[in-house]
């Protein structure tokens, strides 16, 4: 896996990438103990609507990113967000009220929101081959679960020896060092198109690619899954481990590193795994067993409380966080052959919209149920909701689909240079994406066999 690392220019980017999520993580707790500054015991409060403009900022802005994200110069573009972000985190600890956290959460996660879906654009680009895209793919979600286990150990040493306010620096040296890796990077040069239309339409052209796309339909139904089980984890477990079993702020940090180690050796496993079994088959597995497993443990604690071993909550967890893995690890291998490289920074910032539209429900779902229901029918209910976007994953999905697909085109003229690359009769073959020639998926489909 690691042999991909002799590539200069994706050594740069996955840098650039450790250190920014790196800072992100550092930038996570500060904002926390900034808001208790701020609100004192309606810090929650504070963070919680900081999460939700994050949600708004990464839906609503993803879409416009894609609108112009494939029409500018790809290095520049990336080393100005990074720039905008540090001057933003920097300025987090002179606020002295809470309406300007809030501003600028709403401008630092608006520059995430076209940053992260460009930079995973970039990547196919400049790893070609699918077998090294794979093992970059599972890097990268090795990346942000280390993150999870080695900001807060970070963090801690700095506000013990700094003060907690040295936390925004950490994180701003870290995107400042992302761009400078990046602007070292010798990046491709994107093929930008010049796609004719309105904003409105450019906004929209990712979009209408994913949803006419059958594998991505069913990649948008896997992202419900995703955000259930996630959604679950990331918002009740402090409640669990807290109230439901009396232990400690320790005992979290454990809770929550069990499940980042489950998904790190779901990244380690899955280039193998995809290799033997394809896409659809681990993506929609897993997704049926994380929901299987959230049902299993809501009967588990309907039945015995906080009797339920501590142990085998712990195992559950680093199997909720290796079906996790297995379900996103494979996502960006789906984009990235559904669309020609000019509509790639398009369809990744559709992805990146509609998978926090997703989050956008289940994280108040979660903490709602959570509070008002109790654990036992919260996660019976994530459970339900996984399983259903399981089951519609593999009902948009079909098994039998291929990316090579026979079809006709009666409205093109005999003398265009399409058809005068594939073939003028009545139909040919060639690997199908949604463009401009080719507006609609095929109704009916048959393998070609020459």
């Amino acid at each position: 896996m690691l042999g991909i690392l002799r590539n200069r220019t994706y050594r740069h980017l996955f840098a650039a990438q450790i250190l920014s999520v790196l800072g992100t993580g550092l930038m996570s707790v500060a904002l926390a103990l900034l808001a208790y500054d701020l609100a004192g015991e309606n810090a929650g409060i504070v963070l919680g609507t900081a999460l939700a403009i994050k949600m708004v900022a990464y839906v609503g802005v993803g879409f416009l990113a894609g609108a112009f994200a494939g029409r500018l110069p790809r290095r520049g573009l990336l080393v100005a967000l990074d720039v905008v972000r540090a001057c933003v985190v920097l300025a987090l600890p002179f606020v002295d009220a809470i309406w300007q956290v809030y501003v600028l959460i709403a401008l630092l996660q608006s520059a995430s929101a076209i940053f992260t879906p460009a930079f995973q654009a970039t990547i196919p680009d400049i790893l070609s081959d699918e077998r090294d895209y794979t093992r970059a793919l599972s890097l990268s979600r090795l990346a942000m679960d280390l993150e999870n286990l080695a900001s807060p150990v970070l963090a801690a040493v700095l506000v013990a020896l700094f003060g907690y306010s040295w936390l925004f620096a950490g994180t701003s040296l870290g995107f400042v060092a992302s761009a400078l890796l990046v602007l070292a990077a010798v990046l491709l040069k994107a093929a930008m198109g010049d796609k004719p239309g309105s904003v409105a339409k450019r906004m929209t052209r990712g979009a209408a690619i994913y949803l006419k796309t059958p594998r991505l339909r069913g990649l948008l139904a896997l992202n419900l899954s995703v955000a259930a089980a996630g959604a679950m984890v990331i918002v009740n477990t402090v409640v669990v481990v807290r109230a439901g079993y009396g232990l400690g702020e320790a005992d979290v940090a454990i809770a929550f590193a069990v499940f980042g180690g489950g998904s790190m050796l779901a990244a380690l496993a899955l280039p193998r795994l995809l290799e033997r079994r394809g896409d659809r088959a681990v993506m929609v597995s897993a997704a049926a067993c994380a929901s299987l497993l959230l049902c299993t443990v809501a009967a588990s604690f309907g039945l015995r409380g906080s009797a339920f071993s501590w142990t085998w909550f712990l195992a559950a967890l680093a199997l909720l966080g290796f079906f996790y893995s297995a379900v996103q690890v494979p996502t960006g291998r789906l984009l990235r052959r559904s669309a020609h490289a000019e509509d790639r920074p398009a369809i990744f910032s559709a992805q990146f919209a509609l998978s926090h539209a997703c989050w956008l429900v289940t994280y108040p779902l979660a903490g709602w149920l959570g509070a008002t229901a109790g654990m036992p029918a919260t996660l019976a209910v994530l459970g339900i909701v996984a399983g259903s976007g399981a089951a519609a994953a593999a009902l948009l999905w079909r098994k039998d689909e291929e990316d090579d697909i026979r079809h006709a085109h009666p409205d093109l003229p005999p003398h265009h240079p399409h058809l005068k690359d594939h073939g003028a009769g009545a139909s040919h073959v060639h690997v199908y994406v949604i463009d401009d020639l080719h507006r609609h998926w095929p109704a009916a489909k048959r393998p070609w066999t020459g």
